[in-house]
């Protein structure tokens, strides 16, 4: 008698589902809006009242939808496990790193498929905001980590790890995170944010983690573009690029380093304590 496996909310083609279901609402709103401002030279697609309520509402609705159809208890697609502290830390160090090195793979990518000039304007207005510095603060680095890894280290994680083996499940997260930004010439950037983000969600089960994580990612990122002229004068960028590639490589190996031993300490801690329990 043939045996059916139990699949689990979201397999790959239900996130892509999910995802493209996030993208459809928020063309609806758009385009007819886009094509007011079109025919009557006027604003409405960029105002703030509207981002804000147009973002808040698909975000609300993708994310109750998504976790409605789990089926799972509320912890269970969004844990809350104690973590180590520390670990952010190493987190930061691995970001500087890596932004350094994923900066020479995207400018051998540019050279090979160059970005249009609307492209870079359109990324540049992603750290624009209505309400100054601060409020690119809070959507670039506050509310873009809450509401992405919900999504991604939330709701689909949570269901490809049940389908299929743990690697697989972050390399498929991560995969369809770097194709949602819809950002062909970042794609290696999201990638690794997304590959290590859902390493560290498997390995310590806290999503505020994730969100930590990517919240810092995203600030080094903002703030790199917004004192570009006084970073790129700091000693370490006058540095022989080889040098520079070098060092960045070996903080980035220590970091990971650090990372897997930071994310198991706390399991370690409550066995040793437990396995005291028992011999008393």
């Amino acid at each position: 008698m043939q045996q059916f496996r139990r699949t689990y909310y979201p397999t790959i083609l239900q996130a892509v589902h999910l995802l493209i279901l996030y993208l459809f609402i928020q063309t609806v709103v758009d385009f007819p809006l886009a094509l007011i401002d079109y025919y009557n030279d006027t604003e409405y697609l960029y105002h703030p009242i509207k981002k804000i309520l147009l973002n808040t509402g698909s975000t609300l609705f993708i994310l109750i939808y998504g976790f409605r159809k789990t089926k799972a208890p509320l912890l269970k697609v969004f844990p809350l496990k104690f973590f180590n502290p520390l670990i952010i830390l190493p987190l930061i160090a691995f970001f500087l790193g890596a932004h350094n090195l994923l900066e020479e793979i995207n400018m051998r990518i540019e050279r090979v498929i160059p970005a249009p000039p609307w492209f870079w304007e359109l990324f540049g207005k992603i750290f624009d905001s209505d309400f100054g510095w601060w409020g690119a603060f809070m959507k670039v680095a506050v509310i873009a980590p809450v509401v992405e890894e919900l999504i991604f280290r939330g709701l689909i994680l949570h269901g490809l790890q049940k389908n299929y083996r743990a690697t697989t499940a972050v390399f498929i997260s991560a995969l369809l995170f770097s194709l949602f930004h819809l950002n062909p010439w970042q794609m290696p950037a999201t990638f690794v944010l997304g590959l290590l983000l859902g390493w560290i969600m498997l390995r310590t089960r806290n999503i505020l983690l994730a969100i930590i994580g990517h919240s810092v990612n995203n600030l080094l990122v903002l703030l790199t573009v917004t004192y570009w002229q006084q970073i790129n004068t700091h000693a370490i960028f006058l540095m022989d690029k080889k040098d520079t590639l070098l060092l960045s490589s070996f903080l980035v190996m220590l970091s990971l380093i650090l990372i897997f031993f930071m994310s198991t300490w706390p399991a370690r801690k409550v066995l040793k304590k437990e396995k005291k329990q028992r011999s008393h």
